[in-house]
């Protein structure tokens, strides 16, 4: 492979002048005929790592996605930029999907997205064995722990696939996936043959905010209090509480709709079509609402409850500021949301591995949730990915600290426990001997001679339970997510030594709610001259007018920066225009001479 050949592909078709992290690198491997899984923050460019490689070979890349809409999407995306491209799903018809087969083959189609669903057929399967496929693309392929076989068996049944076609490269995507996900995800898809690459969890741009949760219609509204023109998605739990939340938003005076399994699917493609188009609409919706909505201009994301996971939180937070501008991530928890998790978790028709390890996960999402400081440093610690900061100044805990207690004495008890225990044991078991409780299993194992049995008498089993979230929150101990046993870090090491100190926040119900800074949310549009503005404002309304007749969001036609770029630079020729960012040959020839014209007519007027 050429990397020239690539680079070329990155300019002359998607307009981009350089490649990001380490896409260069997985483009290589993965056209030179390894597997790989790529963990990247959403808006890092993922989608490029497997749609390259497709234009530069001569076959077929196949592309594995969970839902239509998110496959229709990316289809008329690659359209515009003049990529053949397309989806085979059950809403086609018998002549779409003709017009498809022909193309396949006579060999002129690079794409074709699919349901697992709909690929892992024995009659599509036969179609493919005879077809000159290039790659495999798996996306969101954290799906295959999410949900696996008591939910979307096909997703398991991806497992097959290197097995059929040993001789075809596999490129597993996803944004969200623990260490724990990631090993599943390399020994269920590829047999442990595969290069990995992480490149980072953070979002710098989202402001991560958490409130104990104390009249939640109160908190939102606060929350919303000079967001009337902003976009942003507020989740609830349950369906009824989403009509609840968005009849009071209406209201108040807010552009509200919902969205949730319950509704017709005329209705819910409706409310999604006007969120994808309107400029301040808020979408208040259950997480049926989310996966492959890519709208980039989602300012907040509000949760109205405890998400199922520290995976479900950010998959579902990483849909704000994907243009890069800054946005917030707020939410709200309680006991009762605690509860109800546990629940949920109970009642899941799995297996005890499965139900231990959702109550792992659960518990990580509470030890960000009470983080003592600094909210993504234990955010990206949970996910592997080791921060170089210790205050990131873009979260409630940094903007507004929350009284800490010195508890290192304490952190050292709990991790002495874990010590002389071999790392074996789960929060229960270490808080028992902490606490003094005699049980079964404790007599058994001689556990109740150790010099730990009972040091911890001053606090109480719940305190314990919440030191122990916190020593995970900020690197101390680590949850095996699979047995369920806490270990010991390097950082918890030198917390016992006395090297480290640990503080703990106590948990307090908020009297009286407040905000986090939001000063970095003010800027929208960053290094636009004044006497641009106008110029930019007017191209985002001509942008909507092309993608209403188009029917797609307008987002697919261009991008924010896009226009940007347009305002400032003011093309006047096709050249010029061809060098705006993200404008390649396909949308060249498709846009250039009407923008060029919009933007000759309008921009003495707008200046």
């Amino acid at each position: 492979m050429s990397q020239n050949s690539a680079r070329t592909l990155l300019k002359d078709v998607f307009g981009y002048e350089d490649f990001r992290e380490k896409q260069s690198e997985i483009i290589a491997r993965l056209f030179s005929g390894e597997n790989i899984l790529t963990v990247m923050p959403t808006g890092a460019g993922k989608s490029l790592c497997f749609q390259i490689p497709a234009l530069m070979g001569d076959g077929l890349t196949i592309v594995i996605s969970p839902l239509i809409s998110l496959m229709q999407n990316q289809v008329e995306a690659l359209k515009l930029l003049g990529v053949e491209a397309a989806t085979i799903n059950s809403t086609n018809s018998p002549e779409v999907n003709r017009g498809i087969w022909q193309k396949m083959q006579a060999g002129t189609l690079k794409l074709l997205y699919l349901s697992p669903e709909k690929l892992m057929t024995e009659r599509m399967l036969d179609v493919v064995r005879g077809l000159n496929v290039n790659f495999f693309a798996i996306d969101e392929a954290h799906c295959i722990s999410q949900w696996g076989a008591a939910f979307r068996p096909e997703y398991e049944g991806l497992s097959r696939l290197h097995k059929i076609f040993p001789h075809v490269p596999i490129i597993a995507l996803t944004a969200t996936a623990d260490q724990a996900t990631r090993e599943q995800i390399c020994e269920k898809i590829f047999s442990d043959n595969v290069k990995t690459y992480l490149t980072g969890f953070d979002r710098p741009n989202i402001s991560l905010n958490v409130e104990i949760k104390n009249g939640w219609k109160q908190q939102l509204m606060r929350f919303l209090k000079n967001r009337q023109n902003e976009n942003g998605i507020i989740y609830c739990l349950s369906r009824k509480k989403t009509e609840e939340a968005a009849n009071m938003l209406v209201e108040k005076g807010y552009n509200a709709l919902v969205y949730h399994a319950g509704m017709s699917g005329q209705r819910r493609e409706e409310n999604l079509n006007r969120f994808m188009t309107e400029p301040d609409l808020i979408m208040v919706a259950t997480i049926a609402f989310g996966m492959g909505i890519d709208k980039p201009d989602i300012r907040f994301v509000f949760h109205t409850d405890l998400p199922a996971s520290p995976e479900a939180y950010y998959q579902e937070i990483g849909r704000a500021g994907r243009d890069g501008q800054p946005a917030v991530a707020h939410m709200l928890y309680g006991m009762d949301d605690i509860r109800m998790r546990r629940m949920f978790i109970d009642d899941e028709a799995a297996g005890d591995d499965h139900k231990r390890r959702g109550h792992q996960r659960l518990n990580a999402l509470l030890a960000y949730a009470e983080a003592p400081e600094c909210r993504r440093y234990s955010l990206l610690h949970y996910f592997g990915d080791e921060p170089d900061f210790e205050r990131c100044g873009n979260c409630d805990l940094c903007d507004n600290p929350k009284e800490t207690l010195d508890a290192t004495e304490t952190g050292q008890k709990f991790i002495s426990a874990i010590y002389r225990t071999g790392q074996y044991f789960g929060v229960g078991h270490i808080v028992d001997i902490l606490t003094g409780k005699v049980t079964v299993r404790i007599e058994q194992l001689g556990h109740d001679d150790l010099p730990t049995f009972g040091i911890g008498k001053d606090l109480g089993i719940n305190e314990w339970k919440s030191v122990a979230r916190q020593l995970m929150a900020r690197g101390f101990v680590i949850s095996d997510m699979t047995h369920g046993s806490l270990k010991i870090s390097d950082k918890g090491f030198k917390l016992l030594k006395g090297e480290a100190d640990f503080r703990y926040r106590p948990d307090v119900i908020l009297k009286k709610a407040r905000m986090a800074k939001t000063s970095k949310a003010k800027k929208a549009i960053p290094d636009l001259p004044e006497e641009a503005q106008g110029l930019f404002q007017a191209l985002k309304r001509y942008r909507k007018e092309i993608a209403a007749e188009r029917h797609v969001p307008a987002y697919i036609i261009f991008s924010d920066k896009s226009l940007v770029d347009m305002a400032i630079n003011q093309p006047v020729t096709l050249d010029q225009f061809g060098d705006i960012y993200g404008v390649g040959a396909g949308k060249k020839e498709e846009f250039g001479e009407k923008f060029i014209q919009f933007i000759c007519e309008n921009k003495e007027n707008l200046s």
